[in-house]
This record gives structure tokens, C-alpha cells and sequence, in this order.
């Protein structure tokens, strides 16, 4: 873990006399998890940025974090590469006149500048620069070691859920057994939708309710851990599907299929959306792709970027990706990692849920019971 720190130390400082300015500030969750080898600055889930921040210059790097959260970061989270600053919880003025004073009052770069949304910045902050985010986006050895953790802990929570679901059950219920099987593993339940028999034709992006799943549900898990997020898509029916529905997730499978193929080194994210544009329609669904957004790059972020007629980056090995094609009743999703010779690994992958082979890869199907 520390040497993993320490080479990122070195790409922060190499952005730094790139953009000659005198300072580095990460407080977004996922910058703060790929600065810090996994660990976590969140307590409320759904923020954007955490309870601490990593600031970086040429010659010190620090965790900035206040009096309730520094005890429990530095004995449960934090590696021995970063000093601890604390400032008192009630005054946020005396962080920024750390930063200040470490900085020599110069310009800082900061990923707050990246979205307006978490966007506190003050007028001497800057954006990080491209290759900064560039090198967030490769993973390390180490770091798609703890992708691979993730990646299994979600698959196998999610099999584990909808082998225990009853037609009976409410979306809320199977939203909440998912969450929890998350938590049992140790992951965040970032996002679990759920959607039944009535709904799920209906919503691409189906929150759960309290209407009863009936007799087929569909679980979407982004779930995070050290930073992380492995993203999956599964469907349960109980009894059999029917040849329509099989035939529409066959499609669905096959679509996919073409963007799994053309997610190689040096392809671009804007040729990838087109390979599925042509699937959707090859297949008869022409319109389908825009319905919903198709996926993208992965990892620290449920999607880093998401693939559309203008994404030019290419994408390289040591890149992670999750596709999610749909069609109305019918989708597929699972985290993949792009290897050196241009494989792909399912990270998601669970051998004891259902599968067909498609294009020499297994494919979860419905899970029928």
C-alpha cells in the first residue's frame, strides 16, 4: 500500500510542476480513495466530497480533516505517507489558512473545479489537468487486486439475494436485502435499483417502491469498496420466461457483445457507442440507444466516463469498463477490466449464478426459479 501511495505522490507532483502551481487538493470520495490506496473519507453515503482531504505539495503530503474524524481515520483508515493536519471542527476558516500557509499563498489545483455540483473552491483554485485524470483512470497490480475483492463480494451478494427472493416481496424489501448483503461484505450500497414484473419495461432507472416484485425483478447493484465500484445488473423470474422475454435478453446479450469486443487499447469511447448503435439497430431497436446511456469507463466512480458521439478517449489497458445495454424488460451489466493482451475480465462474475456462453464469454442470464 505505501508504495502504491508513493508512486501516486509522484504523479500529483508531476501534475504540480506541469500546471507550476504551488499545491494539490483532492476531497472528492474518489480522488481521496485513489490518492490514499483505498482508503475512505465518507460517513454520509451520498456526498460527493468526504470528512477529510488529501493536499499535496512538492515537498510535504497531508490529510486535512477536523477533531471529530482524525482519530478514527488515522487508527482504521489512513496509510503512513501522509502528516495529519487538525483543524477544530467549528472553524473552517483555519484549514484554508493551512493551506495558505503551506502553499505560500500560490495557485492550487483541485478536483472540486471538475464539478460545479462540489464546486467550494476559492479564486485560486484551478482544475486538475487531464493527465492527472488520465492516471486515475490505469489501474495498478495492487489497486485491480482490491477491484477483484470488490468485484466477487458483489456478485456473490448478489446471487445470494435473489435466491432468496419471494414474488411476494416489495421492491423496497429486495432493494433492502441487497443493501444489506452489501453491508455484510463490507461494501457501500451506492445504488440499488429494483424493479418487478409491471415496472421494469417501464424505467430504465427504476428506484425501488413498495409494490410487490411479482413474478420476474430486476437488481442493479454500483457497489463500492476501498473506493472502488464494482456495477451489476441481474433478473430473477419465477416460473419461466416466456420465448418473447428470452428472445429480448438474447438481444441485449448480443448487443453487448459488440461493445465488449470493440473495448480494446486505442479504441476510442465514441466508437464503442457507435459499434452498439449499430447492434441496436442491426437488431431491430434502432431507437434504443437513446433511451438510455450505454456505460463507459469505470472505477472510481460508478462511470469515470460515460460513452457517447462526442467521447474521444481512447481507452488503454488497465482501464475498467461497464457496459449496460437495455432494451424495455431486458439489460446486461457487469464490471470488466481491459488486461495488457486486450482481454477482458468480468470482475463481477459469479459462477453459481446462471450463464451462457455469447462471443466466447459467459453472460449472466435470468435467473429462473
Amino acid at each position: 500500500m505505501n508504495e502504491e501511495v508513493a508512486r501516486k505522490l509522484e504523479l500529483i507532483r508531476q501534475a504540480l510542476s506541469e500546471t507550476e502551481v504551488e499545491g494539490v487538493r483532492l476531497r472528492g470520495t474518489d480522488w481521496f480513495a485513489w490518492a490514499t490506496a483505498g482508503a475512505s473519507n465518507v460517513v454520509l453515503l451520498t456526498a460527493e466530497t468526504g470528512v477529510a482531504e488529501v493536499l499535496v505539495t512538492s515537498q510535504d503530503a497531508w490529510i486535512l480533516t477536523d477533531e471529530i474524524e482524525a482519530r478514527r481515520l488515522q487508527d482504521e483508515e489512513l496509510p503512513s505517507n501522509f502528516k495529519l493536519h487538525i483543524n477544530p471542527w467549528a472553524d473552517a476558516a483555519a484549514r484554508e489558512s493551512f493551506v495558505r500557509d503551506a502553499t505560500a499563498g500560490g495557485k492550487v489545483i483541485s478536483d472540486v473545479c471538475n464539478n460545479t455540483k462540489r464546486d467550494r473552491s476559492t479564486s485560486q483554485e484551478q482544475p486538475l489537468p487531464p493527465s492527472l485524470q488520465a492516471y486515475k483512470r490505469v489501474f495498478m497490480p495492487t489497486e485491480l487486486e482490491r477491484y477483484r475483492q470488490v468485484g466477487q463480494k458483489a456478485s456473490v451478494a448478489m446471487t445470494e439475494v435473489l435466491q432468496a427472493a419471494q414474488p411476494t416481496w416489495t421492491e423496497y424489501q429486495l432493494a433492502g436485502a441487497g443493501a444489506e448483503a452489501l453491508w455484510a461484505r463490507g461494501l457501500h450500497p451506492a445504488l440499488t435499483l429494483v424493479a418487478g414484473e409491471r415496472r421494469f419495461s417501464l424505467y430504465r432507472h427504476a428506484t425501488p417502491t413498495g409494490e410487490q416484485i411479482g413474478r420476474q425483478a430486476m437488481l442493479v447493484f454500483c457497489a463500492r469498496g476501498y473506493g472502488l465500484y464494482a456495477n451489476l445488473t441481474r433478473f430473477v423470474c419465477f416460473g419461466s420466461l416466456s420465448n418473447d422475454e428470452a428472445e429480448l435478453h438474447r438481444h441485449v446479450r448480443e448487443i453487448e457483445a459488440k461493445a465488449l469486443s470493440a473495448s480494446q487499447p486505442g479504441m476510442t469511447l465514441d466508437a464503442v457507442y457507435y459499434a452498439l448503435a449499430q447492434a441496436y439497430e442491426r437488431h431491430g431497436f434502432a431507437n434504443a440507444i437513446r433511451e438510455h446511456h450505454q456505460g463507459g469507463t469505470t472505477g472510481y466512480l460508478a462511470r469515470e466516463i460515460v460513452a457517447n458521439p462526442h467521447t474521444t478517449e481512447a481507452l488503454t489497458e488497465n482501464n475498467a469498463i461497464a457496459w449496460n445495454p437495455s432494451l424495455p424488460g431486458a439489460k446486461v451489466e457487469d464490471t470488466f477490466v481491459i488486461l495488457k493482451d486486450g482481454r477482458l475480465e468480468n470482475l463481477t462474475f459469479d459462477p453459481n449464478f446462471p450463464s451462457v456462453e455469447v462471443k466466447g464469454r459467459l453472460r449472466a442470464v435470468p435467473l429462473e426459479i
